[in-house]
């Protein structure tokens, strides 16, 4: 796995690499070392003493998702969410503030369990313990942050099987631009909560999502959007019609959470990570719940194959989150130029 290995920070614009993280190169390899260190770790401690899956709880129709993060007083200067607590700590003396985020998602429990492939009806433990990541690096100020706070708030995060649309709400506020995506039958449920938990966000008007995006202003408040994106179809898809199947703005990071889970979606998920990401620009960062090994070992695999000629450099990032997971970071590098004949 380990062809090379950072000690220092590398940054590829709206995400960095912390130190420790190393240069994929073996799918076989990657896989064993992380079962390797999955199997370390012990039983999992889960509050209600069942993880399934790995949904959060799919029998609610409802849900109210919080999130905390102890903040010093001087540490968060920027934040604009959320609602605080103080206190102060006892060995430091300084003031700390608790800042609590709430989100509350509808699912659809009917459709997880009636319609056949869907999985994104309902809220899954990857998401929220992701965005509870990322929110503590960036209110804490972490240097070693997942996410570069010097280019966030600039970046356009594309997310893959949004789902319910948890991690485009939760990020809202970081970045200027999300576009959450899924099934065309999970648009209405991502809109909805959506629209529940962002006082500005408006559904599009037009039904054509070209025409949505030409209609929305572009405005504080407006810049998360939801949009159907389905991979078998950008698989099948002459080059020309991809280009309709895929009319975002220019994604500087590509986000894939827990989508890893059936062997006949690997293709077209591959596809689709290939396809919209540029060469020098878009990072891809897929978080992945590890469950059936070889599942997991076909997609690295793939994604390794997606350029024999080396475009792309997948990295792996050990022990960033706590739990069943593993992080890799990924983007393409342009090709070398070839000298004259």
């Amino acid at each position: 796995m380990a062809a090379d290995s950072r000690e220092v920070c590398i940054f590829r614009g709206p995400v960095q690499l912390p130190p420790g993280s190393t240069l994929v190169s073996d799918a076989d390899e990657e896989v064993f070392l992380q079962y390797t260190n999955l199997a370390t770790h012990g039983p999992l401690d889960i509050t209600d003493g069942f993880r399934g899956l790995g949904h959060v709880d799919s029998c609610k129709d409802v849900l109210t998702i919080t999130f905390k993060v102890d903040i010093s007083k001087e540490g968060d200067a920027n934040a604009t969410i959320g609602r605080r607590s103080k206190r102060r700590s006892h060995r430091s003396g300084t003031e700390v503030i608790e800042k609590v985020f709430e989100v509350e998602l509808a699912q659809d429990k009917t459709a997880f369990r009636t319609r056949k492939g869907d999985t994104g009806s309902v809220v899954w433990r990857a998401s929220v313990d992701f965005a509870q990541l990322i929110l503590r690096q960036y209110h804490t100020r972490d240097p070693q942050a997942l996410l570069n706070p010097a280019f966030v708030s600039e970046t356009h995060i594309l997310e893959l099987g949004a789902g319910t649309g948890l991690l485009g709400i939760v990020f809202s506020s970081l970045v200027a631009r999300y576009t959450v995506t899924d099934i065309e039958a999970l648009v209405p449920l991502m809109q909805k909560n959506l629209e529940n938990n962002l006082p500005n966000f408006s559904p599009p008007p037009a039904k054509h999502p070209s025409q949505s995006r030409k209609q929305i202003p572009y405005r504080p408040g407006a810049i998360v959007t939801a949009e159907a994106l389905d991979w078998q179809t950008l698989l099948t898809a002459s080059p020309y019609l991809r280009h309709f199947i895929c009319p975002f703005a220019p994604v500087d990071l590509l986000l894939v959470v827990d989508c890893i889970y059936h062997p006949s979606l690997l293709p077209a998920l591959l596809a689709t990570i290939d396809y919209l990401t540029i060469p020098s620009k878009t990072a891809v960062l897929v978080v992945i719940e590890l469950r059936a090994e070889d599942v997991v070992r076909e997609f690295l695999e793939g994604w390794l194959n997606l350029s024999p000629n080396g475009l792309w450099e997948i990295w792996s990032v050990p022990d960033v989150m706590e739990g069943p997971y593993a992080v890799w970071i990924g983007w393409k590098c342009l090709p070398l130029a070839e000298g004259p004949p």
